[in-house]
């Protein structure tokens, strides 16, 4: 359970994400937590509620107000995914997540910068006021250029096996967090881009190598704190990656899941659009230098025993 200074950094964190937004012309919105039909991912199980289930993000009802004629809009609530636990996961955590319009992932990694660098002011300022000293952000420096590496380089350069090896043998999640994670944005923040196709199955590929999406993950300290990409529109080849995921899913953990029917008519409409999703609390676990994501929420599941 949060201490009364530690609950003010998290308010402050929630007002500064509200307030950046709101001066660019984003429209808050919110959407339904309990879902009766959600995206199909395999490496995302949801908890179930009844007959339906809690989201793992709000990205299915926010793609379809970009289909409504909304531009601009983003949404701050709870998620949900079963068996996250650890020092940087729960299955209960906060999302921050925005969309634009006619935009792409090149924008989303401008908007990250001006986020943090947003964040980390408005943290500073308001512990001024309490003549506190304890840095933000600390060994890391948010102000310096921030590094883009492809999946593909980083393979190269960190781990054992091939890039393909590791798409072959499934192991990819498993190097990726072993080898290469560990050595991405330390010093300062950064994003690994261009992911193979098999791993964005939501993003538009590349108009320049079909075999590789618009996808990014930001990190700091070895720690994934968000995933973004420019959307794919495309309804047909969207249906087609969802049936791979579902038979997938049907294989490991899920054989009730449907096609979100909904879904893919709302995205046939959508002319071009991006998005991204930010773990509200690993950013506050990373801004006050914390190493448990326990010890920034307001209770942690073990406060209820």
């Amino acid at each position: 359970m949060l201490h009364s200074r530690r609950l003010r950094q998290r308010a402050i964190l929630m007002s500064s994400l509200r307030s950046f937004f709101a001066a660019r012309g984003f429209l808050e919105v919110d959407t339904p937590i309990r879902q009766p039909v959600i995206i199909p991912e395999r490496n995302i199980e949801p908890l179930r509620s009844g007959d339906a289930f809690l989201q793992t993000s709000p990205e299915l009802s926010m793609k379809r107000l970009l289909a409504q004629g909304c531009s601009k809009i983003f949404q701050i609530c709870p998620c949900f995914r079963k068996n996250e636990k650890g020092r940087r996961h729960l299955e209960e955590f906060t999302m921050l997540e925005w969309y634009h319009s006619g935009e792409n992932y090149q924008k989303l990694m401008e908007d990250c910068e001006h986020l943090l660098r947003h964040v980390l002011r408005e943290l500073s300022a308001a512990d001024a006021l309490e003549d506190a000293v304890a840095p933000f952000f600390p060994g890391y420096d948010l102000q310096k250029d921030w590094e883009k590496i492809t999946v593909k380089e980083a393979f190269q350069r960190y781990s054992p096996c091939s890039l393909q090896q590791s798409l072959s043998d499934n192991s990819f999640d498993e190097i990726l967090v072993e080898y290469v994670e560990p050595h991405l944005g330390m010093g300062s923040p950064a994003f690994l881009i261009d992911y193979p196709l098999e791993l964005g199955s939501l993003a538009r590929a590349k108009a320049d190598n079909p075999h590789v999406v618009e996808r990014f993950e930001l990190y700091l300290g070895g720690v994934e704190l968000a995933n973004g990409f420019t959307e794919l529109t495309d309804e047909g080849e969207q249906r087609r990656r969802f049936c791979q995921e579902l038979k997938e899913i049907e294989n490991s953990w899920g054989p009730d899941l449907v096609m979100p029917e909904r879904f893919l008519f709302d995205l046939g409409r959508l002319q071009g659009a991006a998005g991204i999703a930010l773990g509200v609390d690993r950013l506050l676990m990373l801004a006050l230098g914390i190493d448990d994501i326990n010890d920034v929420v307001t209770f942690s599941p073990a406060d209820f025993f």
